[in-house]
């Protein structure tokens, strides 16, 4: 399984770097499968260096709010109206219940039910599902809106992504035993007192020593006002191995 980081900026898209997007990529019965943890504001644009999006298998959605899955609406500009003769087969669109009513009203300014060119499917708490080689569990984290991690599987390798979230039970089996843990670093001991929101680099790795046997920790969304480096000590002062932070078009083969 290869992962390839396309956004990783948390909240908003940073001057390097896209907001949330994660790109996975398998080979399976003889052709490379392709889906997408994420499609959020400035990530559309990366995307298309690196794999055609309206061919993508699935978009799997964490949550609605702006830097997660605004770059919905360019999908769909291209998947509707992009020239030449080509299969037009609905894009599957994996997500809270109110995705279709969340991208109409973002694309169109009001709510809809259908959107043609996307086959949604919606998640909930225990939700899996399959996409080719992909077996995806989603589990409810812990954030002011209905969010959601997931924990992909595939060829015998385990990616999991915590979305936004702060510390919580669901974070445990969706991370144990994972080969790569994605993590939502948006927030610094010390410095952001709130909570049910995001985490820190300190909870991070709290989470992933108590789900046990992660293999490795990756930090992500990170806001362009963090320090990389104070998110990574703070990680670094719990977690026993590297500390891997996000970066743009990172490729990690699995």
């Amino acid at each position: 399984m290869k992962l390839t980081v396309i956004g990783c900026s948390g909240s908003f898209p940073g001057p390097y770097s896209p907001a949330s997007c994660y790109l996975l990529q398998t080979e399976h019965e003889g052709r490379v499968w392709s889906i997408v943890l994420d499609l959020g504001n400035g990530s559309l644009g990366v995307l298309q260096r690196h794999v055609d999006p309206t061919a993508l298998d699935a978009v799997i959605l964490s949550h609605l709010h702006a830097d997660h899955f605004l770059d919905m609406c360019g999908l769909y500009v291209m998947a509707k109206y992009q020239p030449g003769p080509r299969e037009r087969t609905p894009i599957r669109v994996i997500g809270p219940a109110d995705t279709p009513q969340r991208v109409g009203l973002a694309y169109y300014g009001h709510p809809t039910e259908q959107v043609p060119e996307f086959d949604f499917d919606p998640v909930v708490d225990g939700s899996r599902f399959q996409v080719g080689p992909f077996a995806v569990s989603a589990r409810r984290v812990n954030h002011p809106v209905e969010a959601y991690g997931y924990r992909v599987e595939a060829n015998g390798r385990v990616v999991t992504f915590t979305g936004d979230t702060d510390t919580c039970q669901a974070l445990l089996p969706l991370m144990h035993g994972a080969d790569l843990v994605l993590a939502d670093t948006a927030f610094v001991d010390g410095r952001d007192p709130e909570r049910d929101i995001h985490m820190t680099g300190s909870r991070v790795a709290q989470a992933a020593l108590d789900a046990g046997h992660v293999k490795r920790l990756m930090l992500t969304h990170i806001p362009a006002w963090n320090d990389v480096e104070v998110c990574r000590a703070q990680a670094a002062a719990v977690w026993p191995g590297a500390v891997e932070v996000a970066t743009p078009e990172l490729v990690v083969q699995l």
